[in-house]
């Protein structure tokens, strides 16, 4: 062959090679860029669950209001006396001690023996012995409001007054008692021993009760 046969080859081939370099890749034909976009085939993972997450909420749930305890006392009564009930012979103790032998004078004293107060009213209930009647009230009682409120362990006081000792009258050995309650309450009345207490046929009274035995006994 020839040297211009081998150029006219060489030159031939060459054209080939750069053909073949400047066609269009398999990507540019089919209308790609060859970079695929930062964006494309992006998408959200799923949740473990296959559902999308609930969103959280920006403001946390207010917790129920606690109940409001009323003020200590609220409500309850003001009158520091309205559960206070009269006295009755369930709730004290009764004695008669003789204060004045020529007249028969006895003091009578009640003490409150329950863990209450109670309210003394008017004058006490005194009976004697067998005898028929009662003593009469001397002098006048406080009224319910001023009444003495007798305190657990508290006494309040009475005078009795009976006959002068000149031979009229007659003599008992003891005397019952019953408190005022100003209600129809059942009571047991209350005995006291009074040796020789001289009853007089028509004087024979008692003071309202007290809360000291010298102004029972003045009366």
């Amino acid at each position: 062959m020839s040297t211009v046969s081998r150029t006219a080859l060489a030159l031939a081939a060459l054209s080939a090679l750069a053909l073949t370099a400047c066609g269009p890749t398999g990507d540019d034909a089919a209308g790609g860029t060859g970079t695929p976009s930062a964006s494309a085939g992006a998408t959200a993972a799923p949740s473990p669950s296959g559902s999308a997450a609930p969103a959280k909420s920006a403001t946390p749930t207010a917790k129920p209001a606690k109940p409001t305890k009323p003020a200590p006392g609220a409500g309850a009564p003001t009158d520091p006396d309205f559960d206070v009930f009269p006295c009755s012979t369930f709730d004290v103790t009764f004695t008669a001690n003789l204060a004045e032998p020529t007249t028969s004078s006895y003091l009578l004293k009640i003490t409150n023996k329950g863990t209450k107060a109670c309210r003394v009213l008017g004058h006490p209930v005194v009976t004697f012995g067998a005898l028929d009647g009662q003593a009469t009230e001397r002098g006048t009682a406080p009224v319910i409001e001023d009444a003495i409120r007798l305190e657990p362990g508290k006494s309040a006081y009475a005078g009795l007054m009976g006959g002068a000792v000149d031979g009229s009258g007659k003599t008992v050995d003891s005397i019952a008692m019953t408190m005022n309650t100003e209600s129809d309450l059942a009571q047991t009345p209350l005995k006291a021993s009074t040796p020789g207490l001289h009853v007089s046929s028509t004087k024979n009274s008692v003071t309202p009760w007290m809360d000291n035995a010298e102004d029972a006994l003045s009366l």
